[in-house]
Parts: C-alpha cells; sequence; structure tokens
C-alpha cells in the first residue's frame, strides 16, 4: 500500500526504509515517554507490592486481579482449563458467574500464559511485564495512526507530523499513564490498525491480493477490539453509521459496502461465540443496523430508479426512512426475544443526558455526575490549538468536506445504471480513503464533543486528519489554486509547501515543548497513601480467607487485588442484577435504619462493611451529585446541606447510618461491631443475628 509494484528503484526502497524506520522510533518514544511518567509519579520500582496493587485504582485493579489469579494457578494446565473463570464465586458473593462471558479479560488470561511460557521470571517481574506490554500498545497506536497518515498523504512526514501531535497532546490523546488496565487502552490501538486497513482497502488501484491482505487485516483488528473492550458495539455502531453516510453519498462501491459491513459482523460474532454468546453482543445496536442497512440496500438496487436528482433525492430519503424503521424494530424483537438488560443503564444515561428521561434514576445519575461523561470542556480546544493542531485540522476538515460534499452531490445527479467507467472517474473525483476518514473524524468529533470520555478516539485520529492536510496534495491544491500559476510552477510548488511547512512546523513544536517535556519527565513524585495501606494489611491478616466484604465498587476492586476476599459489588456495571445490587448495598451511605442496612448486608452475604469517609461527608462533586444525594433522591428523601429541594421529596426517618454508627448507640452496636479505622476508613463486622438485651 505504501509502493506501487512499479516503484521498486533503489531511491523508493531507501525512503521508504526510512520512514518505516521513523515510525518505529516514534512509538518507541511514546511507549518510554508514558512508562518514565508512570515510574516517576508513583516511584513505582521502590515501593511496595501492595503499593503497586493499589496503585490500579477503581476498576483497573479488578482486571489486574485476574492476571494475577491465572499466575497463581497450580500449573498452566490449569489456566488453560480456565475453570476458575468460567465458574468464579469469588467476585460476586452467594453467586458463580462466568468472567470470560461478563468481562472482556481474555487479554488478562493471554499475558498469564505468556508470562509462564516464556524464560523470563527471573529478570522481569509479572507486574511491569503487564504494564510494559499496555505501555507498548501504545507504541503500536502511534505506529497505526502514522501509517494512516502516510497512506493518505503518500509522504511518511505526515506520518511523523502525526506522531509528533499525538505525542504533545498526551493529556488529550491517552490517559494510560495512570489508568494502565483500563479496556479501552487495550482496544484503542486496535481500532488505529484497523483505520489503517480500511483505508489500505479503500484505496485505488489495489490488486486482488492486496484487497484479502487488507480484508482479512480489517477482520483481525475488529476481533481484537471487540475482544478487549466492553463498549465495542457502540463505536463500531458510529463505523457503520460512517460506512452507511458513503455508500448514501456515492463514494463506496457495493462490494466495499457489503465487505466492510461484512467484516464488522464476522469481528462481533466472533467474539460472541468465545464470550459464550453473550446476549448483549447478539443483541447489539450495530448489529441490528447493518441488517437494516443492507436490506434496505439490496432493495434499492431492485427498484432502479435512480435517475435524475430529484428521483434520486426522493429515493435516498425514502431509503433513510425506511432503514431507520426497520432497524428499530430489528432493535425491539431482539431486546424482547434476547430479554436484553445488561446494557439498559447505558440507554437511560443517554436518555438522561438530553432529558428524554427521568433524571433521579440511580444508574443515570451516577454517569451524568461524573466530569467523564458531561460535554467536552473548552480548554480542551485551547491545549490542541497551542500545539499548531487544531488549527490544519478544521481547515481540512472545511476544505475538503466542502469538496467531499461538491462531489456527493455531483454523484448524487449520475444515473444508477451508469457505466463502470464512469463510476470509476466519480471515485476518482474524491477518493474513497480519504472521504472515510473525514467523516470518522466528524463522527467521532460529535461523540467526544458530546462525552469528555470518548475523546480519546477522536484526538488520536485528529493527529491524521491535520497531518493529511498539511502535507497532502488535495488541500494545497485547493489552497494554491487561487493563484494564476503555471501548471509546472504550480506542481513544484505544491510540493515545496508540502514538505516545508510540516518541517518548519515539527521544528517551532521542538522549540516551544522540548525544554516542557524535559522538566515534565524530571519532575519525580512518590506514591503515598498509608491508609489504604493499612487497611488492606489488616484485611489480609486479620480476617478469614473466604470473609466477604461490602463497601463502595472502586475500593472493593482494590481489596479483591490485594487480598483475594469475596466481593458484594464491583465496578464491572455490565449486569442488571449487579446494578441493584450496588445500589442497595449503597444504603449504607443513605438515610436508612440501622435494621434495614443489616438485612441487605445480610441478604448479599457480607460478613464486614467498610465504610469511607471520603463518601460519607463527601465535598468533590457538587450538592445533587454526591452520591449520599443520589441515593437520598433515589429513596424520596430530602438532601441534607443548603439548597432547594423537590417538594415531592419527604424528610428521612433515620439519620444517615455512615454517620449514625460511629455513634456506638445500642442500635448500632447490637448488629455491628467495630474492627478497624483509621482516619479514613472504618471496618465493621455485620453481625448473624441482633444480639437479645440484657
Amino acid at each position: 500500500c505504501f509502493v506501487r509494484a512499479g516503484d521498486w528503484s533503489w531511491k523508493a526502497i531507501v525512503w521508504t526504509a526510512l520512514g518505516l524506520s521513523v515510525s518505529v522510533g516514534l512509538g518507541l518514544l511514546c511507549c518510554i515517554y508514558v512508562a518514565t511518567l508512570h515510574e516517576n509519579d508513583l516511584w513505582f520500582s521502590n515501593i511496595k507490592e501492595v503499593e503497586r496493587e493499589i496503585s490500579f485504582r477503581t476498576e483497573c485493579g479488578l482486571y489486574y486481579s485476574y492476571f494475577k489469579q491465572m499466575l497463581q494457578a497450580p500449573s498452566i494446565q490449569q489456566v488453560l482449563g480456565l475453570s476458575e473463570l468460567i465458574h468464579d464465586n469469588l467476585t460476586e458473593s452467594k453467586r458463580t458467574i462466568n468472567l470470560l462471558q461478563r468481562m472482556n479479560i481474555y487479554q488478562e488470561v493471554f499475558l498469564s500464559v505468556l508470562y509462564r511460557l516464556l524464560p523470563i521470571q527471573p529478570y522481569l517481574e509479572p507486574v511491569y511485564f503487564y504494564i510494559y506490554t499496555v505501555f507498548s500498545l501504545q507504541a503500536v497506536y502511534v505506529i497505526a495512526l502514522y501509517f494512516t497518515a502516510w497512506l493518505l498523504s503518500g509522504s511518511w512526514v505526515a506520518g511523523a507530523l502525526a506522531g509528533v501531535w499525538y505525542i504533545l497532546n498526551r493529556v488529550d490523546t491517552t490517559r494510560v499513564e495512570f489508568t494502565i488496565s483500563l479496556r479501552e487502552n487495550w482496544s484503542l490501538p486496535f481500532l488505529a490498525l484497523q483505520i489503517t486497513a480500511i483505508t489500505c482497502y479503500l484505496r485505488p488501484q489495489l490488486s486482488a491480493l492486496q484487497q484479502k491482505v487488507a480484508v482479512w487485516l480489517m477482520y483481525v483488528m475488529t476481533f481484537c477490539f471487540c475482544l478487549t473492550w466492553q463498549f465495542n458495539q457502540f463505536i463500531l455502531l458510529v463505523q457503520a453509521l460512517v460506512i452507511y453516510t458513503l455508500d448514501c453519498a456515492g463514494f463506496l462501491t457495493t462490494t466495499q459496502v457489503t465487505t466492510l459491513y461484512l467484516t464488522q459482523v464476522s469481528g462481533l460474532l466472533s467474539v460472541w461465540l468465545l464470550q459464550f454468546c453473550n446476549s448483549m453482543l447478539l443483541g447489539s445496536l450495530v448489529l441490528s443496523f447493518i441488517v437494516a442497512a443492507l436490506f434496505i440496500r439490496h432493495y434499492q438496487q431492485r427498484i432502479n430508479i435512480f435517475k435524475g436528482p430529484f428521483l434520486a433525492a426522493s429515493l435516498l430519503i425514502i431509503s433513510l426512512i425506511m432503514c431507520c424503521f426497520l432497524f428499530i424494530i430489528s432493535c425491539l424483537c431482539l431486546q424482547k426475544t434476547l430479554q436484553l438488560k445488561s446494557d439498559e443503564h447505558i440507554f437511560k444515561f443517554i436518555k438522561s443526558k438530553f432529558g428524554l428521561g427521568l433524571t433521579r434514576d440511580f444508574d443515570a445519575s451516577l454517569y451524568l455526575c461524573e466530569e467523564a461523561f458531561g460535554l467536552l470542556p473548552l480548554d480542551t480546544l485551547e491545549r490542541l490549538a497551542g500545539t499548531l493542531l487544531l488549527y490544519p485540522y478544521a481547515l481540512t476538515l472545511l476544505l475538503l468536506g466542502g469538496a467531499m460534499a461538491a462531489a456527493a452531490l455531483q454523484n448524487m445527479k449520475r444515473s444508477s445504471g451508469s457505466s463502470p467507467e464512469e463510476k470509476r472517474a466519480a471515485q476518482e473525483a474524491f477518493r474513497p480513503d480519504v472521504a472515510y476518514n473525514l467523516l470518522h473524524t466528524f463522527f467521532y468529533g460529535l461523540l467526544a464533543f458530546s462525552t469528555m470520555r470518548m475523546k480519546y478516539i477522536w484526538t488520536g485520529h485528529m493527529c491524521v486528519v491535520a497531518a493529511y492536510g498539511v502535507c497532502g496534495k488535495e488541500a494545497w491544491t485547493l489552497l494554491l489554486s487561487t493563484l494564476q500559476c503555471n501548471s509546472k510552477i504550480l506542481v513544484w510548488l505544491q510540493l515545496l509547501v508540502r514538505y516545508a511547512v510540516p518541517l518548519v512546523m515539527i521544528s517551532c513544536l521542538y522549540f516551544k515543548y522540548w525544554p516542557a517535556l524535559m522538566a515534565e519527565l524530571s519532575e519525580l513524585r512518590e506514591f503515598y497513601d498509608p491508609d489504604t495501606v493499612e487497611l488492606m494489611t489488616w484485611i489480609s491478616t486479620k480476617t478469614p480467607k473466604h470473609a466477604v466484604f461490602a463497601g463502595s465498587m472502586q475500593l472493593l476492586a482494590g481489596i479483591k487485588l490485594c487480598t483475594g476476599r469475596v466481593l458484594t459489588n464491583h465496578p464491572h456495571y455490565e449486569d442488571k442484577d449487579l446494578r441493584e445490587r450496588t445500589q442497595q448495598v449503597y444504603q449504607m451511605y443513605a438515610q436508612r435504619s440501622p435494621e434495614e442496612v443489616h438485612a441487605i448486608l445480610r441478604a448479599v452475604g457480607a460478613d464486614y462493611v467498610v465504610l469511607e469517609n471520603s463518601i460519607c461527608y463527601e465535598r468533590r462533586h457538587r450538592r445533587g451529585c454526591r452520591l449520599r444525594d443520589l441515593l437520598d433522591l433515589a429513596n424520596g428523601h430530602i438532601m441534607d446541606g443548603e439548597g432547594d429541594n423537590d417538594t415531592d421529596l419527604i424528610p428521612a426517618a433515620h439519620p444517615r447510618f455512615c454517620e449514625a454508627i460511629k455513634s456506638d448507640a445500642q442500635a448500632y452496636t447490637s448488629l455491628f461491631t467495630r474492627t478497624f479505622q483509621n482516619k479514613t476508613f472504618h471496618v465493621y463486622r455485620v453481625k448473624k443475628k441482633r444480639m437479645k438485651s440484657s
């Protein structure tokens, strides 16, 4: 895809080899950069093992605990058997669940097997093998962006500029250095590779062998992406919408559209089989949409009335309406047939976000109150502008987006009975690989603006599109065409600016940001969380190995990793029963009676309950978004503190449990016994039955 068959001169070989070397160098630079930041921020190499494990915050600790669990298996045969993961009764008390079906943890299984097989145990600790693997995927991510920019522009200088932009905008392109185990850090590199394969597949004049290789690469990367992230269906849905838009605009052939859709379907269904027929994948929105799109497209071709702009526009509108109708019907039928409830909290969140649903729903409010699920802050654009990324990106999107819209209108004027030569000329008028990447960045940009957490999918591709705009022919042709120059002079001028401008930009970025980069790498910190270390040490040494702990989702993930104790709930929220159980366990932070809380905790099998002052007296969120406020609203109780309350809320009959239990009143001591406390945590043993008073 990088060099055509007839261009294999010595000059082309050397130039290509240099480009490949630069891509590997930038990838390694990014890998070393994030690994150094992680080490400097925690002093990871010098802290104790329990502190290292505590540094895997929230759900990161839960995922890493399974890697640790697989390493502790007596033999590799037991690891490959996966029986402990398929029949797990430690993650959720009183329940046996299939972790491989519920969670995307095949990467932890694969790494544990690889670590056991490779002769590296004497030289590399398991935790380093794990984190270095994730950091290495960042190198793969940068190389994938590099290749995509190279394919679009025809110059590896564009790839170098994209890689430099990705590294300099680290705050907005990745958060891997402090959220190592998050599923997105595993999956986004594979998504970037899939986009590279799609870009290669949509390039004109590919040989049959190159097309087959590109299709297989698309399938493998789609499969790896879906296998490593539970939100894969929503990302692929946006991608399917991009493909559908390109199809309607006439930029793709029937074969290309069908191949792209079937690649998505094949990747999803392969993961569905590996995840023991996970119903959430089979009932995913993207599968319903692809079925609707292919069905409508098939009958649209058979109607064959695509003659003239008016009839073309009419047929397009009718097709859109029919596709939406069929998509909705298909979704509703699948949801009802499969009785899907695993991802209903996401739809509640979307409804509440746009004011279409109940705002007091606990699950929806839990997401809405987090900054990561809010709108994209404007300071993000300021940072992107500071690294000279935003301006060429916006200009490229504006110029080439306009040219693409004009090409789409021209395609609509052509009849469906055009000859193959006319269709080929229509595609050459605006390259389909460029059209795909422009729509990709536009659609994911909309997603990022609506939900800040999704910006990490958008900003990486921003670097590709901006680099293509600076180094590609199309944007400069549109800009320089206003100059009334000789065609030969125009070609030389275009060639000059395509290489001079990116080199000048890279030089400016180097002199502006290199000192700040070195200062950041020289800044040393140290992990310090003595209260959590004390809690984990106490649990490991003073409680039974099969004791069941109740508490916040974030803390329990750490308890699972550091102590191996049984949990009542955890941060992997894609299960309806678990969400209901979590809301019940969280009643310990609500205004409930000790008898009610005790009954709830005994019902889920809890032996100990851990109360956190940071939640009980929370000040991080505004009033109405604190966890205790969400519980009060869900229970119909008036929130504490100054401020207005809805008229239908009533005062609670009992004080807040997490505060009142510290008074050691008889009503509480008869049900709970304090066993541990420090400045942050209070641990109580849940008595099996109430002691009779004398």
